[in-house]
């Protein structure tokens, strides 16, 4: 007589049933880990451009400074020699040569006028550094001993008239380049090896004839001057204060197919001995070359990966090449990576063997009478739990497992432990808000809800405050299947963050900090505005803040106010220093450096519209200012507030042309101008914060003059 027994119900599946589990188990956990994964890459990348675009702005400041003193350092030799080619004697003494068709006899008194100038080039030469001793034997012998530097008076022929006595030859490069340089223009070689095998350059202006108009045809000779530049030129490539080991600043010059390194090189190759091919795969000077302005990723003369960003000069054919090994630009982002990486992933792998062997043991014999199945779950239970324990303990990251329904602990690791000060095994049972607090509990119970109506993992971030600390948490809720006691839960794996975020800002801070370290160092260059940017970006904030914006839009404006004359570092320091009147095309360089600035600042990613607003900050709101006649709403807010503060700094500080204007006449032009130049709901935020916040107070420095 066969028996039959049927097994209780809810403690037994059918193999085929519990090994469809298990894979829906498995596929969930694969599909999570795949998600986890890619969301650390993305924030990892993020990350990574964020720094990738810091650097983008520190190794740009250091080209553009470097740019500027190449260039200040070429604009002194050409003024040298005009300073020759604008003396009334020599002007005389070139054009009776010349009208005496090379006849010294007939020039009035020319030995007197020749010694004369003779000595005037000597002097020149010893200030301007175009001499030098010449190359040979100290000795009396056969062999002609050649000049390295000097100065000479070269006529239209392109022969010597007046020269120092150790001026080298009119051969070679400088032969070709008397005769390819431009009439009527100032004109320089490019590098090249002297008759000492050092580097050396020369450079001309022209001499017109006396009373003459400054034409190409009325060129009558040209000042000649020739040096070794290596001692003077060089050094002007380092940057004062740069930490990098491996930051390098560098010329190099197209030449043909091949990229001409002119400058000495760190790895000890010294200048114009190295040359690498254009179509070199990944060469950070053929890109600096191609695409001057830009910001990359490539490999050095080395074959190392370098970050790069490039300037053209515009007084010689060189490129300024500003590059930084990645190894050590990015070691911090790389590092940074790897942990997060290897973290998650460990954090992952524990999860998954957990939720594993808790699936495995909750779903094995189910089959058995129902009093030996309950007595194993329970032995099976508390192993599982010792096993969650152990792994759980050694993790950093607070853990713990709720029920969905009544908020009640079922399981706490040692970090939840020792967060609230209770035992691990105490907290078993408690609900959330008697272990966490009310508040707390609230948070955790609205992310767990979203967890559960999703039926998917949800991530969360917040600050909050633990003690007397303000702390960020970043958690993930992950809802669990019931088990064989019929009991949901939500899993809660929540990570301090605190350090990550606060290093994070710690970097933004630095960077506004050094930004407005630059900016300052652009006012100085200017003393009749000196400290006027950071002024302007202090009012343009506080006005922002008066007029109610949000965050991005405080930060934006005290960005534009700040970076506005930040293009003003490609002005000449002689334009902006001069008392004098300004000509035309210095005005305009003056002028345009708004623009100039938002051209510089174009390939970085700002929160706010920063460069938009430089571009329209001479926009005017009846339409009537430029570029483009933008009236009204059309201009972005920012330029708005920013054109308010700089007129009201621009009339209360005083500079060396006339005193500061007071305050109340400051706000009366102001409010002159709104519905015209100003928008008139900035005016009266600014007014406001003036009478109303303290603004007469906190700026009344203002009214100091320049290094107040």
């Amino acid at each position: 007589m066969s028996e039959s027994r049927a097994a209780p119900t809810g403690l037994g599946k059918p193999p085929r049933r519990a090994g469809l589990t298990f894979g829906i188990v498995a596929l969930v956990i694969a599909v999570a880990a795949v998600i986890g994964v890619a969301l650390v890459f993305r924030f990892v990348n993020a990350e990574r451009a964020r720094d990738l675009r810091g650097w983008q702005v520190r190794l740009g400041i250091v080209a553009d400074s470097r740019l500027a003193a190449v260039n200040d350092w070429i604009e002194q030799q050409y003024a040298s020699l005009n300073a020759l080619a604008q003396n009334a004697s020599l002007q005389i003494y070139i054009t009776e040569i010349t009208l005496s068709a090379g006849d010294k006899s007939k020039v009035t008194e020319a030995a007197a006028q020749a010694g004369y100038l003779r000595n005037l080039l000597v002097v020149a030469a010893a200030r301007g550094g175009f001499s030098g001793k010449p190359t040979g034997p100290e000795v009396n012998a056969n062999v002609k001993r050649v000049g390295v530097a000097g100065i000479a008076l070269v006529d239209n022929e392109g022969k010597i008239v007046v020269a120092t006595p150790d001026m080298p030859p009119l051969e070679g490069v400088l032969h070709d380049f008397l005769a390819t340089a431009p009439r009527g223009a100032r004109a320089a070689t490019s590098l090249y090896l002297g008759p000492a095998g050092n580097p050396s350059m020369a450079f001309s202006a022209p001499i017109f004839a006396v009373q003459s108009e400054g034409r190409a045809a009325q060129q009558i000779g040209v000042v000649l001057g020739v040096k070794e530049v290596g001692s003077e030129l060089f050094p002007l490539l380092k940057q004062p204060g740069e930490v990098e080991k491996t930051a390098e600043t560098l010329l190099v010059q197209s030449d043909g197919t091949v990229v001409q390194y002119l400058s000495p090189l760190m790895d000890g190759t010294p200048a114009l001995s190295r040359k690498l091919a254009l179509s070199t795969p990944d060469l950070a000077a053929a890109f600096a070359i191609s695409s001057p302005g830009g910001f990359a990723i490539k490999t050095d003369y080395r074959g190392d990966e370098v970050l790069v960003t490039s300037r053209g000069l515009t007084l010689v054919p060189w490129t300024l090449v500003h590059k930084v090994d990645r190894k050590e630009a990015l070691a911090d982002s790389d590092a940074r990576r790897t942990r997060m990486l290897t973290v998650f992933l460990l954090a992952i792998a524990i999860l998954s063997i957990a939720l594993l062997a808790v699936w495995w043991h909750g779903s094995s014999r189910r089959a058995r009478e129902a009093a030996a199945q309950y007595h194993a779950l329970a032995d099976r239970y508390e192993k599982q739990s010792r096993f969650l324990q152990l792994v759980t303990d050694s993790q950093p990251n607070a853990i713990f497992i709720a029920d969905e329904e009544t908020g009640k602990l079922r399981f706490a690791n040692r970090a939840v432990a020792e967060r609230t000060g209770v035992a691990a095994a105490d907290l078993i049972g408690k609900t959330m808000a008697a272990v966490f607090g009310p508040d707390e509990a609230k948070r955790y119970q609205r992310h767990n809800e979203r967890a559960i109506e999703t039926n998917a993992p949800f991530a969360a971030v917040d600050r909050v405050t633990i003690g007397e600390e303000t702390r960020i948490l970043q958690a993930e809720h992950i809802p669990l299947a019931k088990t064989e006691t019929g009991e949901g839960g939500i899993l809660v794996v929540e990570r301090d963050i605190t350090a990550a975020v606060t290093e994070r800002e710690r970097r933004e801070r630095v960077l506004r900090q050094l930004v407005r370290t630059l900016v300052a160092v652009v006012d100085r260059r200017d003393p009749f505005a000196a400290n006027h940017s950071m002024r302007v970006g202090a009012v343009s904030r506080a006005t922002a803040e008066e007029m109610g914006l949000d965050p991005v839009s405080i930060e934006t404006a005290e960005i534009v106010g700040s970076l506005m004359n930040f293009g003003k570092i490609l002005v000449p320091a002689g334009v902006l220093t001069r008392a004098g009147s300004l000509s035309e095309d210095e005005m305009r360089r003056v002028r345009d450096s708004l623009q100039t600035t938002a051209d510089l600042l174009a390939g970085i990613e700002f929160d706010g519209p920063v460069v938009e607003a430089l571009r329209q900050l001479q926009e005017h709101w009846d339409g009537s200012g430029g570029p483009k006649g933008l009236k009204g709403e059309e201009i972005v807010l920012a330029a708005r507030i920013v054109a308010v503060a700089n007129a009201f700094v621009a009339m209360v500080s005083p500079r060396a042309y006339r005193p500061g204007v007071g305050f109340d006449q400051a706000t009366e032009t102001l409010l002159s101008q709104s519905g015209k130049a100003f928008d008139r709901r900035v005016v009266s935020a600014l007014v406001n914060y003036l009478e109303n916040r303290g603004g007469r107070q906190r700026w009344a420095d203002f009214a100091r003059g320049p290094g107040a």
